[in-house]
């Protein structure tokens, strides 16, 4: 047996056999060979035993079994080698399925994809309501599909339609809400789980295995209209339409045929580029949890913890200053947002109100929570009570004059130890903080809009930024619950640059007669969640046209700035920022339309672009400014430029990265 104590097992004074996971040299428990070995060990050894019913418990706090170890799944190499590791996996769990006695699983702490199938393979589900206990399968959210028997139980136990939907969907539910969903079977306070799992156990020994008759039948309308929703909301991925075939096909046949057409096709999708690429995703997301500043400078001779912040005050209560304050007094922060005029600070206090009522409304956060989040947010005109922050975020008008008078103000008023920082997304930080004293704590803290929803902050160090800041900041971008990525100051970091290169570009093609809906559609196909054109519309017409000016001013012999923005700005186009309803398209009525009005500012004749060359044109132009970029050592690695551009530009993740794609064509 290979790693005995992976899986060990028992049986008690009462004849319940427990086979119980808590892998000691890690805080998670995952399936991979060892693992398996020992589980096949520990059911062998109890299938000689008298053994009167089984629970199968994990020894971990927090997590039941986090599912299998992707390091492992990740380098299946041939749809032969992944169909075989389905196999082996539902021949495991079918072990217990078919057990001579029934068998319990006792959940506590997460229970992801492997870890529910091999749930599913038990014949009852006792679930903790503890708020570590989460369940479901993922696997599509990385490119796999459920591979140990999901696509096959999951409709015999809930049905085909709720199966398809919580396959696709790809989340994991808290207890609660499994519990509706038919996905376990009680739910029990976390530390009952031991002893209602056992007497789940004892009533099924006397009983027998509960029979569970489903309705399996679904017409086909309902798989062809999943069908046409994959390909719209998931173009480029064969997970979920591989997720339709081995559930549509899978309930008519009986369950052994099924798991077999499962292994089938997730032999084809586990071998495939895009799981490879999905899983270096996830690999890229996971490493930011153990980020550190190390690379950046010398380590000190004796670490020391970062001191916190406590109390954050933000600069500007328009929308990106509103959003920041919003988040970080959700986040238990003290905050004060401060504005030139009363008017100014009342809308930005309505709008951190709005999104409080939002994130209350979604189930984010209680009413009571979201109450005291808006209670700790301080709105002022005046200076003076910014004196007690840690931390002072500017997020007022992109102008560096204003900016440095702001900083010598603050300067003024601030304690020494305070962190001065900027949201600016494309001004130098050196250049912003000449003003400031004690240049050493001041720092970009790029937000991305709207804060509430996108996860990534670039945290843009200049020559004067400090360790003891940049350590600050990186545990209070993690403690916001923000994916951060660290780059060097230069005009525009990376996420601004790359992207504004690229949309200029856009730009470029759209004067030369190239229509708005061949480009938008060309790079929608390819996998880009919007094309260009609309993304202008939601950015803002503005800010494009002002970025467009940065970006000449700083690197004047290369870009090249298109001026169609500036010319729809004259007309009062601003897309859809602030209200604002026409841009490329019209908005009215929540109805998306190419606005004949752009005819104006055509040159006339229509240019033919055929989709590919759209597609490799402006993506060329993405990663050749995004090399330059790792050639000025703005940032230290290509997969820093994946992560970024992934997180913050909605870059398609079953591409793997633009690095890792430029890298695949042979362009980098």
């Amino acid at each position: 047996m290979s790693n005995p104590l992976t899986v060990t097992h028992s049986v008690d004074a009462d004849g319940i056999g427990w086979i119980t996971f808590d892998d000691p040299a890690s805080r998670a428990n995952v399936f991979n060979p060892p693992t398996q070995a020992a589980l096949r060990a520990a059911i062998e050894a109890l299938a000689t035993q008298p053994v009167k019913a089984v629970v199968v418990i994990s020894g971990k706090e927090k997590i039941f079994i986090a599912g299998a170890d992707l390091k492992w799944l990740g380098k299946i190499g041939s749809a032969a080698e992944g169909k075989q590791a389905s196999r082996d996996g539902q021949a495991l769990f079918g072990s217990l399925d078919a057990f001579k006695v029934p068998v319990v699983c006792a959940i506590h702490g997460a229970c992801a994809g492997g870890g529910y199938e091999i749930a599913l393979a038990c014949h009852w589900r006792v679930a903790s309501e503890a708020k570590e206990t989460v369940i479901g399968l993922p696997e599509v959210g990385i490119g796999l599909i459920p591979g140990w028997g999901g696509c096959a139980r999951l409709p015999r136990l809930v049905g085909t339609k709720s199966a398809i939907d919580h396959i696709l969907k790809a989340q994991l539910l808290p207890a609660v809400e499994a519990h509706k969903a038919g996905l376990v079977d009680e739910i029990v306070p976390a530390a009952e789980l031991k002893a209602r799992a056992k007497a789940a156990a004892l009533k099924l020994a006397a009983s027998g295995k509960p029979g569970r008759p489903a309705n399996l039948a679904v017409d086909a309308a309902f798989f062809g209209d999943q069908r046409k929703t994959a390909l719209s909301r998931m173009r480029g991925q064969p997970a979920p339409l591989a997720v339709l075939d081995a559930v549509e096909k899978g309930v008519s046949l009986p369950l052994d045929a099924a798991l077999e057409l499962e292994a089938t096709l997730f032999g084809e999708v586990s071998a495939g580029e895009v799981a490879h690429n999905m899983v270096h995703v996830f690999f890229l997301k996971d490493a930011v949890k153990k980020l550190t500043v190390d690379a950046w400078f010398p380590k000190p001779a004796t670490p020391a913890a970062p001191a916190p912040f406590k109390k954050i005050g933000v600069i500007g209560a328009g929308v990106m200053g509103s959003g920041i304050a919003q988040w970080c007094a959700a986040r238990g922060y003290s905050v004060v947002m401060r504005d030139v005029k009363p008017e100014f600070v009342e809308r930005g206090m309505t709008v951190i109100k709005g999104l409080f009522d939002e994130a209350a409304k979604r189930g984010k956060m209680s009413a009571d929570a979201a109450a005291q989040g808006y209670g700790r947010v301080l709105g002022t005109t005046d200076l003076a009570p910014l004196a007690d922050c840690d931390l002072v975020v500017e997020a007022i008008v992109e102008n560096v004059a204003a900016k440095q008078a702001l900083m010598a103000e603050l300067s003024a008023v601030v304690r020494a130890d305070c962190v001065l920082a900027s949201n600016t997304s494309a001004l130098p930080i050196e250049e912003l903080a000449a003003t400031a004293t004690n240049p050493g704590r001041t720092i970009g803290i790029h937000f991305f809009n709207p804060v509430s929803r996108m996860p990534l902050i670039e945290m843009v160090l200049s020559p004067h930024t400090t360790r003891d800041t940049a350590d600050r900041v990186l545990a209070f971008a993690k403690h916001l619950g923000k994916t951060p990525v660290i780059c060097k100051s230069s005009p525009g970091f990376l996420v601004t640059r790359a992207l504004f290169f690229y949309l200029n570009e856009a730009c470029l093609l759209w004067e030369q007669g190239v229509p708005t809906d061949a480009l938008d559609k060309a790079m929608r196909d390819w996998g880009w969640p919007m094309g260009p054109m609309r993304l202008i519309d939601e950015v803002g017409v503005d800010v494009t046209d002002f970025i467009y000016g940065e970006m000449k001013h700083y690197y004047p012999q290369r870009f090249a700035s298109a001026t169609v923005c500036s010319r729809m700005l004259a007309a009062g186009m601003k897309g859809r920022k602030n209200g604002a309803s026409t841009g490329f398209y019209t908005y009215e009525g929540g109805k998306e339309q190419l606005n004949p009005a752009m005819a104006q500012f055509a040159s006339g004749a229509v240019k033919q672009m055929d989709a590919k060359a759209i597609q490799e044109h402006l993506n060329g132009v993405m990663i050749a400014e995004t090399k330059r970029v790792l050639d000025e050592g703005v940032l230290k690695t290509a997969d820093d430029a994946d992560f970024a551009l992934l997180m913050g530009t909605g870059f398609p993740a079953f591409r793997g990265g633009l690095m890792r794609y430029a890298k695949s064509k042979g362009l980098y």
